[in-house]
């Protein structure tokens, strides 16, 4: 997922998108700690996914701090 994508979405869909990423994550820690992760690069996408999600809506928030 690139930046560009997220910051096209609306607020309502980058929670959703949020909410959906934890919940792999916490599925995939569970699969790593019962030694059925097959996808170990998974991991590293789905922890950046959510820290670019978070960093766009923390810079859209900004924003709307700025302005008024």
């Amino acid at each position: 997922m690139q930046a560009a994508e997220v910051r096209q979405k609306t607020p309502d869909e980058l929670a959703d998108m949020l909410r959906g990423l934890r919940r792999e994550a916490l599925n995939l820690r569970f699969q790593r700690a019962s030694g059925q992760l097959e996808a170990t690069s998974r991991v590293r996408e789905v922890r950046r996914d959510i820290a670019r999600i978070q960093t766009i809506v923390n810079q859209r928030r900004r924003a709307a701090e700025k302005e008024g």
